[in-house]
């Protein structure tokens, strides 16, 4: 093995790095000087924790008896929330520089304390997912295999609990939770992104769901299915009304197979089936299928022959 001294001499890179540095630095757009900012590993001890705390025994790996289960879960969740809270104080001084008022570290705590309140219900979202993946896929064995087996629900946990930290005012701690999602299972789902009850994403390697995505329950998608915009801004002048609703609507009850892509403020109304490839930038009545080879909304009884076949109902 080389020894230290024999390694080639580094002055003149660490000074390009310097350089570098100093030249990022000095850019405007949207680069901030301060030091501290949201950990990415931190962040992911946090995700541990909550996770571990919302499934002790199968995701905490609680093995102990049962009365002592509430301090396990007790443990967790302090040492999960202080962590949180360190996480969004950090964010808060990246975002000082530029607030007009100074934010009260305070403000973290209460950002803390609000979520803390949302863990019952997201544990209660994700049981009904669990149970929609359950009757959704034919392959799964128990609700347990599919707690810690299926990406799908490994992302949709990830968002309900990024997805109620965006809405409290923490984007940057919800965006990298996204993230950590996104690189544990190839799906990316925006934390701004509204999704309704009993959600099951089967397969899943490639879905994307943009930020201002609207999904009601009991919606079903394959693998790479994108609910994405129309046009990426400051490529193209985009009207105020893309800019706060870009992403689809998806009502309840719709099934979106594997590679579709749907763009723009477009509904798929309840009901309705796409078909996989399908490319959409129009909206889908309610009941009808949509379905390669030409791309044709089917309705009335075309439509409900083929929603039955697709479903293998038929």
């Amino acid at each position: 093995m080389p020894h230290i001294s024999d390694l080639p001499e580094l002055s003149a890179t660490i000074e390009e790095l310097r350089m570098a540095r100093v030249a990022w630095r000095q850019e405007a757009d949207g680069r901030h000087s301060v030091a501290r900012f949201p950990s990415l590993v931190e962040t992911g001890l946090v995700v541990d924790d909550l996770v571990a705390a919302l499934f002790p025994g199968r995701l905490g790996m609680f093995a102990g008896p049962v009365e002592r289960e509430d301090a396990f879960v007790e443990a967790r969740l302090r040492q999960g929330l202080a962590r949180l809270q360190r996480q969004i104080e950090r964010e808060f001084a990246y975002w000082q520089e530029e607030a007009v008022l100074a934010f009260d570290v305070a403000h973290a705590a209460m950002i803390v304390r609000l979520f803390a309140a949302e863990l019952g219900p997201i544990r209660t979202l994700v049981d009904d997912d669990v149970r929609a993946a359950f009757l959704g896929d034919p392959a799964a064995r128990s609700a347990d295999e599919i707690l810690i087996c299926y990406p799908g629900i490994v992302a949709i946990l990830y968002h309900r609990i990024a997805h109620a930290l965006y809405g409290l005012g923490a984007p940057i701690v919800a965006r990298i939770i996204s993230e950590l999602a996104n690189t544990r299972t190839g799906i990316d789902i925006h934390p701004g992104a509204t999704i309704g009850r009993s959600f099951f994403i089967d397969h899943g390697t490639g879905v994307v769901i943009g930020e201002t995505a609207i999904i009601g329950d009991r919606v079903q998608l394959y693998q790479h299915v994108t609910l994405g915009a129309r046009s990426p801004l400051g490529v193209t002048e985009v009207p105020q009304r893309e800019r706060l609703a870009r992403h689809p609507i998806v009502e309840d009850d719709v099934v979106i197979y594997a590679g579709a892509t749907i763009l723009g403020r477009v509904t798929i109304g309840q009901g309705a089936t796409i078909g996989g490839n399908v490319w959409l930038l129009e909206d889908v009545p309610a009941g009808s299928v949509v379905a390669q080879p030409t791309a044709t909304i089917l309705a009335g009884d075309a439509a409900h022959q083929l929603h039955e076949t697709l479903r293998g109902r038929a």
